[in-house]
Formats: structure tokens, sequence, C-alpha cells
């Protein structure tokens, strides 16, 4: 009786101990979908932190180019230069997209023998914003101007020049066709009170900011 009952046991099928080929395949489906699922959420959020990391820093250049217009202009000084061929320029001069001016405040921390004047001038080349500057305000014949570009991805710089009477010029010192006044005569009977930038930015469209002449 004993070795019956015992045979029977081994003939019972062993329900529990493990799991059947189906309920594996169906694990490992289940298993392959959330693991799709995890990686495409995260792939998101990777892109997603990626595309905000690039913003921020492009919006952190478009404020920085607007910091730098702005504090040269707002620092604009009486102060014509003689160019490298001798020629004498105005305080300031500029066209629809491009201006040159000189600038009080340039900073000396390690006390060079050099002025606090700064020539700089602004224009648009290859799709960057560049500013340069001279070592010295009356240039030799030698004399290289330091390019820094502040802004790439710039597809066109508008600039418009306010004087006292409130009238727009595309150019300063604006031309006096009535006497046929040079610019320099031009401008002494002008007086700048602002100028207008319009920078066209391919991820931020167009965008214009007015800085007073103090």
């Amino acid at each position: 009786m004993a070795h019956l009952r015992a045979k029977r046991l081994l003939l019972m099928p062993k329900t529990g101990l493990g799991f059947t080929l189906l309920e594996l395949l169906v694990a490992l489906a289940i298993f392959a979908v959330i693991a799709v699922m995890a990686y495409s959420g995260l792939d998101t959020v990777l892109t997603a932190r990626q595309q905000t990391d690039q913003h921020a820093t492009q919006l952190a250049h478009l404020q920085m180019a607007f910091i730098w217009l702005g504090r040269d202009i707002e620092q604009h000084i009486n102060r014509p230069i003689r160019d490298q061929y001798g020629d004498r320029q105005a305080i300031l001069q500029g066209t629809i997209s491009q201006m040159e001016l000189t600038r009080a405040g340039w900073r000396n921390p390690a006390q060079q023998q050099r002025s606090s004047l700064q020539r700089v001038a602004y224009h648009l080349e290859d799709k960057t914003l560049w500013r340069s500057y001279w070592r010295v305000l009356d240039r030799a014949q030698d004399a290289q101007p330091i390019r820094m570009g502040l802004l790439n991805e710039v597809n066109e710089i508008q600039l418009r020049y306010l004087d006292e009477h409130l009238r727009w010029h595309e150019q300063w010192p604006p031309l006096n066709f009535s006497n046929g006044a040079s610019n320099e005569q031009a401008n002494s009977n002008q007086t700048l009170k602002a100028i207008e930038v319009t920078l066209t930015v391919e991820k931020w469209g167009r965008l214009t900011r007015l800085f007073r002449i103090p």
C-alpha cells in the first residue's frame, strides 16, 4: 500500500514549483514594454533638459549682447579720434548696420599705461554680432582691433539714430543735404538723443532696444 501511495504522488502534476514557459514569455513581454516606456520617458526628459539648457545659454548670450551695447552707448563720450590714415573721425559714426563710438569707463585693474577711454565698434559678419575695440584711440597704420563675438545666429542688425528734434536717421552724423555740409559739420549742429538697435535672431525673432544718450 505504501508503495502504491508513493507512486501516485510521483505521477501527480507538480504545481506551484515554478513558472510555465507561457508565464515566462508573458513576464518577459511585460518587462520589455515597461523597459521601452521607461527609456522613452528618460529620453524625452533628457532631450527636454538639453533644449532648456540650450535656450538658457542663448538667452544669456542675448542679454549680454544688449548689456554690452547699453554700456558702450550710455558711456559714449565727446572724444573724436584719428584713424590709421590720420583722418579725423566723428565721436560717434554709424550706418544702418554698423557703428563706432568712443566710450569712457574702460576699467584698468592692472594699472597699465593707457587711457580710460576706448574706441569700440559693432558690426554683423557671418551671422555673428561682433564687438571690436582698439587699444589706443588715435590709431597707428598697423593698428588692429581686438574682436569679440557677442551673439550667434543673428540674421540682421538695424540701427537708427534719434536727434534732438525727434527725427530718426539711418546714419550718423546725418547728411546735411540743404547746404552740403560735411558729416563733422552736420554733427556739430545735431545732438544725438538715442540709438535704436534691432536684432533679428533665428530663435527669438525680431528684438528692439532703445538706448538713451546721457
